[in-house]
């Protein structure tokens, strides 16, 4: 596995790269989990190489959020992507992608206005902007992310789609299902911020939302079955319900009802000064 960390000899890697076929980029934040390497290992089906990005983005962190506490391991994080058979792990400085006088942003309106988008203000851009510039520095052939960030997932492809992004083009970014522990809580850096006892009633949000599903496909109203959710989260432990929201899966407008299109449940809550999210169809 190749580490760069400069743009000169990343296009030269990625140029040598490309000539043994498709190259496919896993954009992460590092705090590497299982969750990250399923994303590689299903890369590696669909390519012949895979780079893995590392990059805390300052950008998409929001006043008193927890930017300078997020884990950073670039080492441990590295020995697992060698062992996964990785061919490049692409981890900038924030001087190599903000250098001085850095002025461009990117803002997606619509589906980032809502759900994590209201509760992190300009969250989403920073996402968009990264992601875009990751795209144009490694020019993938694909691109793989979770779907546990399914707000953020639904962002970068509709603005790859607005942009007209060839590298990868928007039917190139893929999604994976998310990747739970053994007890249904939605893998993710941050649960490494839980204690043992928040850790234990974590478990709470993915039963309740599995709960809050079923009722509503069994008939009951959605506003219901969100408030009987926000309950049950606040009962077990939960601090906050960010928000809790039944979505149309692609446009994420919220729903008072299901039909047939595709639907997804939202929720962002917070536990022992921990935000966790999840989703899941319904």
């Amino acid at each position: 596995m190749q580490t760069v960390s400069q743009l000169d000899p990343l296009r030269d890697v990625v140029a040598a790269l490309k000539k043994d076929g498709p190259l496919a980029l896993v954009p992460t934040m590092g705090a590497l989990h299982e969750g990250h390497l399923t994303l590689v290992r299903e890369a590696k089906q669909r390519a012949a190489h895979v780079a893995v990005s590392i990059f805390v983005n300052p950008r998409q962190f929001g006043a008193n959020e927890d930017l300078d506490k997020y884990p950073r391991q670039i080492a441990a994080d590295s020995a697992l992507l060698e062992a996964e058979g990785v061919s490049l792990l692409w981890a900038p400085t924030v001087e190599a992608m903000y250098p001085q006088g850095y002025a461009t942003n990117i803002s997606v309106s619509g589906v980032s206005d809502g759900l994590c988008g209201a509760a992190r203000p300009g969250h989403f851009d920073g996402v968009a902007t990264v992601v875009c510039k990751l795209f144009n520095q490694v020019r993938p052939d694909l691109a793989l992310f979770g779907e546990k960030d399914w707000q953020q997932l639904a962002v970068i492809r509709r603005m790859a789609r607005d942009l007209d992004l060839l590298a990868p083009k928007v039917d190139a970014i893929i999604g994976v299902p998310t990747v739970r522990e053994a007890d249904g809580l939605a893998m993710s850096s941050r649960n490494a911020y839980l204690s043992a006892e928040d850790r234990a009633r974590a478990v709470a949000l993915p039963d309740g939302m599995r709960r809050a599903i079923a009722e509503v496909r069994a008939g009951a109203a959605i506003g219901d079955a969100l408030a009987a959710l926000q309950s049950a989260l606040l009962t077990n432990g939960f601090s906050q319900v960010d928000y809790a929201e039944f979505c149309d899966a692609s446009s994420l407008a919220l729903l008072t009802a299901l039909t047939d299109a595709p639907a997804r449940l939202l929720v962002a809550a917070r536990i022992g000064g921990t935000r966790l999210i999840d989703n899941m169809a319904a």
